[in-house]
């Protein structure tokens, strides 16, 4: 489903963070894009999630971000934000199912098929 929300030129060009909003049965509430930044990077404000998620009445998220270059290793920055919004969204009883890196060429990294999450 991301990748059907994706512009998918903009893979190529240009990183952007992205979370989907569940309802308490895993179906797919909406996808909002809350940032979009450069070729190596995008700012994420953690406070814009989650106004999203709390005004829309979400029960569950994932997060999805892609990396241009095709790489789909997770940088230290990458992990230590999906630590804090992991924290932020146990705190509001929100599921945090997963982290998706996304590569132009339809490969991904999934946080919880690593174990990470």
């Amino acid at each position: 489903m991301f990748y059907q929300n994706w512009d998918i030129d903009q893979l190529y060009l240009q990183e952007s963070f992205k979370v989907m909003l569940l309802n308490n049965a895993n179906r797919v509430k909406g996808i909002f894009e809350v940032s979009k930044g450069g070729i190596t990077g995008t700012l994420v404000d953690v406070r814009i999630i989650f106004g999203v998620a709390l005004k829309s009445m979400t029960t569950a998220m994932i997060l999805a971000h892609n990396h241009p270059s095709g790489t789909l290793k997770p940088s230290m920055p990458d992990r230590t934000l999906t630590v804090k919004i992991q924290k932020a969204a146990e705190f509001l009883d929100i599921k945090l199912l997963d982290h998706l890196i996304i590569s132009p060429y339809s490969e991904y990294f999934s946080f919880a098929d690593e174990g990470i999450l």
